[in-house]
């Protein structure tokens, strides 16, 4: 067995080979882990290096701390970058992006631990991976539109492809799912509870590869967690969200959730309804036609569609007011820009999309 002394490549990422795989771990558990651009950089740089080490045949990403795999990018330092005219929030995204599109192209397996908190960015880390492992735990989310902005980190391209309309669902109105439901939509691969995650690391620890180091760790799961959980809430609801977000926009939506009755859903329709109306309508209107385009699109393009609409959004877009009111002043009263859904031309939509 190999082992090397731990290498923490900065206080925030922690990295150590052992019995042949990489471990990288997130460590700002008082930040849920969220992301700075010391950590993407990190994380890239050691990824790269153990692409080319014969002597590491698998990565197993996580973060520090019960609560939180990665809550996302630390949104908070891109909004002063931009307040202050510096450039931090325009190179952390180009980062971020190539490090997401580097897991996903990324030659030996990564297994991830979705463990709590799993949102925004943490989600763009994770996708990409080849085994997702959720615990009952686990939130997932791409909750973007609450603060004013969109599901990016290759949402266009991971969203747009879970069945029927759910992932507009996901993307529109920003929920967040459990276990079961993470396994349905096909965002999570494995279930472990979160009391076998020792049994993991003592699997991994003694684990023998042999020339097809994925089919290793898929055994190792399979005596430990399951694939498919019963109750799904988004199973029951699947019919009703693919009629409603199937609608030609953002405000038919809202309209049909709060007048159409399916089923005995209409408590939650209307519930939904409400939580759409509290997003930023600018922000919900571009998630719609990206997850639209991004059904037709590699996921290279994907991506540059999501940084083309970056490049512009903390300008044109509802970020930086959805910032100020949830995460500076907290008075939690954005003024969107339209405030309404009603105010919203599609020009000033297509408009993030001119050029692509």
């Amino acid at each position: 067995m190999t082992a090397y002394a731990t290498t923490s490549v900065t206080t925030h990422v922690l990295a150590e080979v052992r019995n042949q795989i990489g471990h990288l771990t997130l460590n700002r558990p008082a930040g849920l882990n969220a992301l700075t651009l010391d950590m993407v950089r990190c994380l890239h740089q050691q990824l790269d290096c153990w692409a080319k080490d014969p002597q590491v045949q698998a990565v197993v990403l996580r973060g520090e701390g019960p609560k939180g795999f990665c809550a996302g990018g630390d949104i908070r330092s891109l909004h002063d970058s931009y307040k202050a005219g510096e450039t931090l929030h325009e190179a952390f995204f180009v980062e971020e992006y190539a490090l997401d599109l580097a897991i996903h192209r990324y030659r030996k397996p990564v297994l991830v631990l979705m463990d709590g908190f799993t949102l925004g960015g943490g989600m763009g880390l994770a996708q990409g991976c080849d085994l997702r492992i959720v615990t009952e735990r686990s939130r997932l989310g791409m909750p973007e539109v609450g603060i004013g902005y969109f599901p990016d980190v290759g949402g266009s391209y991971f969203l747009s492809r879970i069945p029927g309309e759910l992932g507009t669902y996901l993307g529109v109105s920003g929920a967040q799912i459990q276990a079961a439901d993470a396994l349905y939509c096909g965002l999570a691969d494995w279930y472990l509870a979160s009391d076998k995650l020792a049994a993991l690391d003592e699997g991994l620890d003694q684990l023998r590869f042999g020339d097809h180091p994925l089919k290793d760790l898929q055994n190792l799961l399979a005596k430990l967690g399951s694939q498919v959980l019963d109750e799904a809430p988004l199973q029951k609801l699947r019919p009703v969200i693919d009629h409603f977000f199937a609608q030609a926009d953002v405000a038919a939506i809202v309209e049909q959730l709060r007048t159409v009755r399916i089923g005995d859903s209409h408590d939650w329709a209307v519930a939904t309804a409400d939580q759409l109306e509290s997003r930023s309508p600018l922000a919900m209107a571009v998630t719609l036609e990206m997850l639209r385009r991004g059904r037709h699109m590699a996921l290279e393009e994907c991506f540059a569609m999501e940084l083309h609409i970056d490049r512009q959004w903390f300008e044109y877009g509802d970020i930086i007011e959805g910032v100020r009111a949830l995460i500076i002043d907290k008075d939690k009263q954005p003024r969107w820009n339209p405030p309404t859904l009603a105010g919203l031309t599609r020009q000033r939509v297509d408009q993030f999309f001119e050029g692509l």
